[in-house]
């Protein structure tokens, strides 16, 4: 139950439980609600929810399935919740949290936190799924399909998720929790031989009817129970809207020919065809004295016979207060988000600006590193390279210091070969130079002799010219 206490006090009891509670958000590819098929009789959940907005969400706290829920993103309320009975722990403080994966199935958040905690982390925040913003200054109160008070402490602060909560009228919710928990208490377990074997649904039927144009206010809620032991039976409890005081009871079959069609609740009917008379009629009069009040305590009938006239006038009274107050929650609420949504922004540039300085003087020290990696790896190539070209320039100093001393050398020493061979080239040349003397001395001889005989050729051809130019000539006879 949600009251104005707690609804004041909710920005204080967020911070309270960190990590309080986890849940997943089953996938598609998955049976029925994993680790959480065992509230099911025979791990089987109910069948003909089928929509693609009906999601599975199997709800945990430390690690380990709490009950299960299947929720309508669409209508923004869960259909149906599947619990067992445990021992009731004492009312815990109510900390709501929120199903980050509804909204965000890519987000790496698997279980359930504040949603304080979460404000500008989740994409899409709100789309599928109800938020406290939804709530606040609206006139209803976010009512546990499955209540606290029929849960153990564990299983307790489990229950306080708006994925297990539907808009209900104050009085309403305290009806509906306070008839179920009798009921359950005082008519269904006393009469189920296995206490562990007793299953129930709890479960909202969706209306036309929106709050802030978002969440769903259930036309019907409904409880369904069955007892799977060897004496088994199945009952079925219906509380409508605008009848808060009725609670009428009806056979699970009956009851799912009001949900949608083809849904069958329990495998099997659980018992329905061939259930105990005796004890189903022992139930159905535990339920009926429940619902007339006969088991309810006589101080709270007569507080609320005496009190009740009391009660109106100041709720008339206080009405315009408590919506003022609703209102300031609301503001403050909203003021509250923005200062953490303005802080998470800050945090997130100062971080991102703390990161990328990082980030550059990361690659700032690898690119230092790299460079100085290059050049100790070039100084064994760059020494050897010198130490080359050191012993190449030597033996060039050496090759030039040679060939300028055989330069230098080479020219008194062919000096004194030439000069030491000169004695030896002369008498060596007397004898061509004697061959040569004899030959030009035979030649002057040949010489004067060829010219003597042209010369007196030359005169015998003068003679003979002359006479046969002077001397008559004869006849041909002569």
């Amino acid at each position: 139950e949600c009251t104005m206490k707690t609804s004041i006090v909710f920005l204080l009891c967020i911070t309270v439980f960190p990590g309080f509670s986890q849940g997943r958000v089953v996938g598609e590819d998955e049976t029925g609600f994993a680790e959480c098929n065992v509230f099911f009789p025979g791990q089987v959940p109910p069948e003909g929810f089928t929509e693609p907005f009906h999601v599975k969400i199997c709800q945990q706290y430390n690690k380990e399935p709490r009950f299960a829920t299947l929720y309508s993103t669409k209508d923004k309320i869960p259909l149906y919740s599947a619990f067992k009975y445990t021992k009731p722990a004492q009312n815990k403080e109510e900390n709501w949290l929120v199903e980050p994966q509804i909204d965000d199935p890519e987000n790496d958040l698997h279980e359930m936190v504040h949603e304080a905690d979460i404000v500008g982390t989740v994409a899409n925040l709100g789309a599928n799924q109800a938020l406290t913003s939804d709530y606040v200054g609206s006139g209803y109160e976010r009512g546990l399909l499955n209540p606290s008070l029929l849960n153990e402490e564990d299983f307790q602060m489990a229950t306080y998720t708006l994925t297990n909560a539907v808009p209900l009228s104050p009085s309403l919710s305290k009806s509906w929790h306070r008839d179920i928990g009798r009921v359950v208490e005082q008519a269904l377990v006393p009469h189920c031989s296995k206490k562990d074997h007793l299953y129930l649904l709890a479960g909202a039927i969706p209306s036309s009817v929106r709050v802030k144009g978002k969440v769903s206010v259930p036309e019907t809620l409904w409880l369904a129970a069955c007892c799977d032991a060897p004496e088994g039976w199945s009952l079925g409890l219906v509380k409508k809207m605008n009848d808060e005081i009725s609670l009428v009871d009806l056979t699970v079959g009956e009851l799912e020919k009001q949900l949608l069609a083809g849904v069958h609740l329990f495998k099997g009917k659980c018992g329905e065809d061939n259930k105990s008379q005796e004890k189903m009629e022992a139930i159905l009069q535990a339920v009926s004295e429940i619902r007339s009040g006969e088991q309810v305590g006589t101080s709270d009938n007569q507080e609320a016979k005496d009190g009740g006239l009391v009660r109106r006038v100041a709720g008339i009274i206080a009405t315009p207060f408590i919506k003022l107050l609703e209102l300031l929650i609301y503001v403050f609420v909203e003021l509250v988000k923005f200062v953490f949504y303005f802080l998470w922004l800050v945090i997130k540039r100062v971080g991102g600006a703390v990161l990328d300085g990082l980030y550059s003087l990361w690659n700032g020290v690898v690119s230092y590193l790299k460079a100085i990696s290059m050049v100790l790896i070039s100084i064994p190539y760059d020494v050897g390279r010198v130490i080359i070209n050191i012993v190449l320039g030597f033996l060039q100093i050496v090759q030039d210091v040679a060939s300028l001393t055989y330069r230098i050398l080479r020219i008194p020493v062919g000096f004194v070969l030439h000069l030491a061979a000169f004695p030896y080239q002369s008498i060596c040349a007397i004898p061509s130079v004697l061959k040569d003397m004899a030959t030009g001395i035979g030649g002057t001889f040949s010489l004067v002799i060829d010219a003597t005989a042209t010369l007196l050729h030359g005169f015998y051809y003068l003679a003979c010219h002359i006479v046969k130019r002077f001397v008559p000539k004869g006849s041909s006879d002569d």
